[in-house]
C-alpha cells in the first residue's frame, strides 16, 4: 500500500504512533487465512512499523484493536499473550461494523521512542 493517504508511523515528542495495521503480507490481504494467522500478520506489521522508528514491542504502552466480530476475541487474546511479554501494554478492543479492505482485525499503537 505505497500510496496510502496517511503515514504508517510517526515519531513526535518522545512518542511513536503506529497507524492501524491490517492483515497484509507481501502486498496480499489474508482474508482467506485463519483468524490467528491474520492476527499474527497484523502484529508482525506492527513490529515492522515500530522497527522503522527504532522501537520494539517492549516500547509499546497503549494499543487499540478493532474487530468486526467479537467472537474472534478469544483467539485475539491467545495470539496477544504469545506476542506481548508481561507487562503487556494497555489495550482497548472495540467491535466495528467494517474495516478497510474487508479486514477482520486492525491494530494501532502508541510507544515510547527509545532515547
Amino acid at each position: 500500500m505505497t500510496n496510502a493517504p496517511y503515514t504508517p508511523v510517526v515519531t513526535a515528542g518522545g512518542w511513536i504512533a503506529v497507524s492501524g495495521q491490517v492483515p497484509l503480507r507481501d502486498g496480499t490481504f489474508l482474508h482467506d487465512k485463519p483468524f490467528a494467522e491474520q492476527v499474527d500478520a497484523v502484529l508482525a506489521n506492527v513490529v515492522d512499523r515500530l522497527a522503522e522508528a527504532g522501537a520494539s514491542l517492549a516500547d509499546v504502552v497503549k494499543t487499540t484493536v478493532f474487530l468486526t466480530d467479537m467472537a474472534d476475541y478469544p483467539v485475539l487474546n491467545e495470539r496477544w499473550v504469545a506476542t506481548f511479554a508481561d507487562p503487556r501494554p494497555a489495550r482497548s478492543c472495540v467491535a466495528v461494523a467494517a474495516l478497510p479492505f474487508d479486514c477482520r482485525v486492525e491494530v494501532e499503537c502508541w510507544a515510547m521512542a527509545p532515547s
